[in-house]
């Protein structure tokens, strides 16, 4: 029969429900599930969320790449080609600014020491248990310190039985030269990050995000290899006492990187001291936020109260540098090496005490009395989450397309494509390369990935020349000092193109060449141009209260700039130092510097124990 549709008659449906009340019903049905699915969202973070709504790049990173994918190079690792030849300089023009990345206005294959982590045994953090798991990779090996120093070719203070007469006199100069700027830093700027010797006070910056102590940290390991032993406890004594981490501001990832981290770290390889290790750990961990981007590159700053990152404001377009994220692969390799402490038989503490989380091993677990115990993982962050930052970095430039082959220095950290052209072996670029063929020498010549890209830029651009080797070249200056810009042209000599250009801030760019030259060749003409800016220093850079830059090097009577940078007492020191001591004082077989003059052991897996 059929039935009139009226304003007063409302059809029942087949259930018996009326349209209206079911139309409610589905409502508030659908209203529920939204709100359910969206409380998903406001629970504490859980694994299983993650790997459901997670896109896959968040959840290889929150789960510390455990997928077991190989990551570009583990292929070419096992080849180990040898590099190609060295390419020959061909005419053209070469603009050389300020290094170190910042400091201008602003996966990868598997190493020895993961080798010797699986070699030793070790589990699976997470394994048969619901809490995340750890990589299925063979993890990063707990550092033994003894263990460590067993593994070194050369004692690390070197055997200090060939030097004549004249190399140690020079040697103790420059000695006596870091104990002049130790103790008029400690004098008038202890705890500040850096001496103003003009107007005898310290200066602190904006660069560290609220941190103290940069020259501190960074004349650690420059105080323990010349021996001064009392200078290098107090800088200790601070660290363990006075240097403090809670601190809330915007800090140049970079920067807080090669100086802090790579301080502490070659402070704790050197002396085994805990204090080191404890410390660089907690400051690894507050730059783990700059990380948060889509594509896994970092920004160029990080707020260590709110965690929330950011890029440089003269950055172009919101990108990120070439030479600042590119130099964080050493340090933090390193930081996942000595991040992970293992104790065997103990039950676990209640989370929210002791350092961090503690994932158990469930392949070493044991019982008494009803009670499991465990190995335990201790750290504060996964230690495989460290070294998957950086892979990362790798993994997004070898995607990326390179025009001509070659890296530009600005990157996009949301697109992770390039924001402009410009390519630089000078500042914005430098760090990046040299991060390469040093991580290639830290790993025992393993890292084939890095290897490769290093000498591919190098063929791309045959005219590239090595850094600091040119740098004699530049045009003589009164002071015999080089300046911080300087252009090579068709000519033989380098020159600078405005008097802005001139200044010299304490840099160690030109001395370190000679010390890596000396070692290489033991040509006597190294020592002496390092001898000639030992004397210009004193010359023109000495004041009655400590060494600072000048703001002319073509001029007998140059203006001081008032600031003893803390990269002087790091570098320009250090590798004067070096320069005059003998090969086997940190040995270029055992260690790499980063691009603060910080060494870093290198991966060797199997040393014959030499070392004392």
């Amino acid at each position: 029969m059929l039935m009139r549709k009226t304003p007063a008659f409302a059809p029942a449906s087949v259930f018996g429900v009326r349209l209206s009340h079911k139309f409610l019903f589905l409502l508030f049905l659908s209203g529920l599930i939204t709100l359910c699915f969206g409380a998903l969202f406001l629970l504490p973070s859980s694994y299983r969320f993650r790997r459901l709504f997670l896109p896959l790049r968040s959840q290889r990173l929150a789960t510390a790449s455990g997928t077991g994918d190989s990551e570009p190079g583990d292929q070419t690792q096992a080849r180990g080609q040898e590099p190609p030849p060295n390419p020959a300089p061909a005419p053209g023009a070469l603009a050389v600014g300020p290094g170190r990345g910042g400091r201008h206005p602003p996966g990868g294959p598997t190493t020895p020491w993961e080798e010797a982590g699986a070699t030793r045994g070790q589990q699976t953090p997470g394994a048969a248990t619901g809490l995340p798991r750890a990589p299925k990779s063979r993890p990063l090996p707990t550092l033994v310190f003894e263990e460590f120093r067993s593994r070194l070719r050369h004692p690390v203070l070197g055997t200090r039985g060939n030097s004549d007469a004249k190399s140690l006199a020079q040697r103790e100069k420059i000695k006596e030269m870091m104990q002049f700027a130790w103790d008029n830093y400690k004098q008038f700027a202890l705890g500040k990050n850096e001496l103003r010797p003009v107007t005898k006070n310290g200066y602190t910056g904006g660069m560290f995000g609220g941190l103290g102590g940069a020259t501190i940290i960074d004349a650690l390991d420059t105080l323990y290899i010349m021996e001064l032993e009392d200078e290098f406890q107090e800088a200790k004594n601070w660290v363990e006492k006075s240097f403090d981490l809670d601190v809330k501001g915007d800090a140049s990832v970079f920067e807080v990187n090669i100086r802090y981290i790579g301080g502490l770290l070659s402070a704790y390889y050197l002396t085994g001291e805990e204090v080191f290790r404890e410390k660089v750990i907690r400051l690894g961990e507050k730059l783990l936020p700059a990380f948060n981007t889509p594509t896994g590159i970092p920004r160029g700053m990080v707020n260590f109260g709110s965690g929330v990152s950011r890029t440089w404001g003269w950055a172009s377009l919101g990108s990120s540098i070439l030479a600042e994220f590119g130099s964080l692969h050493l340090e933090f390799l390193h930081l996942s090496k000595i991040s992970a402490r293992f104790r065997k038989g103990s039950p676990p503490p209640p989370l929210g005490r002791g350092r961090g989380p503690l994932l158990p091993v469930a392949a070493g677990s044991t019982t008494q009395g009803g009670k499991i115990f465990c190995t335990f993982v201790e750290m504060r962050s996964p230690p495989s989450l460290l070294s998957v930052q950086v892979k990362n970095i790798r993994r997004v430039l070898n995607r990326t397309e390179k025009p001509k082959g070659l890296y530009p220095n600005f990157l996009s950290p949301v697109s992770g494509s390039w924001v402009q052209h410009h390519v630089s072996i000078g500042g914005l670029g430098d760090s990046f390369y040299e991060y390469l063929i040093k991580a290639w020498l830290m790993s025992a010549k393993t890292d084939i990935e890095a290897k490769n890209m290093y000498y591919t830029a190098l063929e791309v651009r045959s005219w590239f020349c090595p850094f600091g080797t040119g740098l004699s070249c530049v045009r003589p200056s009164d002071t015999k000092l080089g300046p911080e810009v300087f252009w090579f042209d068709f000519g033989s000599e380098a020159t600078t193109s405005s008097p802005s250009e001139s200044y010299y801030i304490l840099r160690p760019e030109v001395v370190e060449s000679y010390m890596y030259m000396w070692r290489l060749t033991h040509d006597p003409k190294y020592r002496q141009w390092g001898w000639e800016v030992v004397e210009a220093l004193e010359k023109y850079c000495r004041t009655e209260t400590g060494f600072s830059g000048i703001r002319n090097v073509y001029t007998m009577f140059p203006e001081h700039d008032n600031m003893q940078q803390s990269f002087f007492l790091a570098e320009t020191l250090k590798y004067l130092y070096l320069l005059f001591s003998e090969d086997d004082l940190l040995s270029l077989e055992d260690w790499v510097f980063n691009t603060e003059a910080h060494p870093l052991p290198v991966g060797h897996l199997h040393s014959p124990a030499r070392a004392h």
